[in-house]
């Protein structure tokens, strides 16, 4: 299972601060899985479709090729800006 979390405006757009979601066979790498959690519905394909947002693995960056495996926590939150 994945533990998948979401942050600030991506967590009001889906609806939800937390899924835990069974990782099928053919999910290898964050694009991957960022593409079956888009199909969750439009708030997610919505949320999740602006190319800004940042993607962590197991609280470490993460790039759409960085493979995912099973009992990873994978978090899905907005750039972070201030002044």
């Amino acid at each position: 299972m994945i533990k998948v979390l979401f942050f600030a405006r991506i967590r009001d757009q889906v609806g939800c601060a937390e899924l835990t979601v069974e990782l099928p066979d053919n999910v290898a790498n964050i694009g991957d899985f960022t593409d079956l959690i888009k199909a969750r519905g439009a708030g997610f394909d919505e949320a999740l479709s602006d190319p800004n947002i940042l993607v962590a693995v197991n609280q470490e960056m993460a790039g759409e090729q960085t493979t995912v495996e099973d009992g990873d926590e994978i978090a899905y939150f907005p750039p972070v800006t201030g002044g």
